[in-house]
């Protein structure tokens, strides 16, 4: 059976002992092309909407306690995904992380410089949110002070034409480049594409593995493999003509032929908390 990867990195903890595991499964289908799993690198001044999720407390000083990624929607609400605020990965609910910071407009990670570091206030994770099927994964995050209205990315609504397979599209986020526990300190970009549901449902049919389901969910990434998100990247956007059409929430593996990255559906996500 394949091991299902969910996109949440946990670090130190979860990633220091998966190493070894994820390197046998991983890295004879990411190798030879391993650095478009995490792209190229990108200003943060060029997405000020993507925003690293830290807490020093809970993940250690290094890459300023990044354990995953989240994006702008408002000047202070920002979406992520809501196994980001699963107790496993926190050690306790959000709101015991007294240190849980939103880092915007930082690049370099390992800096600790430049940008904002900004408390989250209060966290709100979708109570629906499924960890068997991975769906409903997302989390809303309310932010002590507002960001710069610039720091803010519109949301695709349903029937928006960024939404149609085909289409190219941009994931941005500090995850793994490699699929076996590389790092980057700067933020990174890569292209995909969105895909059909249909190769995401057979994909994904359902079990231990996750259940794609259309409604709530996009397909990215390229058929044949190589570009994705990974371990990291959970939360981060997905954005198709300037607008976010997804939040980086889970797959199998990262950059494999087969397995492309699955993404909560923002128009999904939208209708679910009534916002036009």
């Amino acid at each position: 059976m394949r091991r299902r990867l969910v996109r949440a990195l946990v670090r130190p903890l979860a990633l220091a002992a998966a190493a070894t595991a994820l390197s046998a499964a991983s890295t004879a289908s990411v190798a030879a092309d391993r650095v478009v799993i995490g792209g190229f690198p990108v200003d943060a001044s060029q997405s000020p909407w993507t925003v690293a999720l830290a807490s020093r407390d809970r993940f250690g000083g290094t890459r300023s306690g990044q354990f995953c990624g989240g994006v702008v929607v408002g000047r202070t609400t920002v979406l992520t995904a809501a196994h980001c605020m699963d107790r496993a990965v926190l050690g306790g609910p959000p709101e015991r992380v007294k240190d849980l910071k939103v880092i915007t407009g930082r690049t370099d990670l390992l800096s600790d410089r430049g940008g904002q570091e900004i408390a989250v206030r209060s966290a709100w994770v979708n109570p629906a949110y499924d960890g068997a099927s991975n769906n409903g994964d997302f989390a809303v995050l309310t932010l002590a002070r507002p960001l710069p209205a610039d720091s803010v990315i519109g949301m695709a609504a349903e029937g928006d034409p960024a939404y149609a397979a085909g289409g190219a599209a941009t994931v941005y986020g500090w995850g793994d480049i490699s699929g076996a526990g590389e790092y980057p300190s700067d933020l990174r970009a890569a292209r995909v594409r969105v895909l059909p549901d249909a190769l995401c449902e057979e994909a994904y049919p359902g079990g231990a593995d996750g259940t794609y389901d259309a409604r709530s969910m996009l397909c990215a990434g390229e058929p044949e493999g190589g570009r994705d998100a990974c371990q990291g990247d959970s939360g981060g956007p997905l954005v198709a003509q300037g607008r976010l059409i997804g939040l980086v929430s889970w797959g199998i593996g990262c950059g494999r032929a087969g397995s492309p990255g699955v993404y909560m559906r923002v128009s999904d996500i939208m209708r679910t908390l009534g916002w036009k």
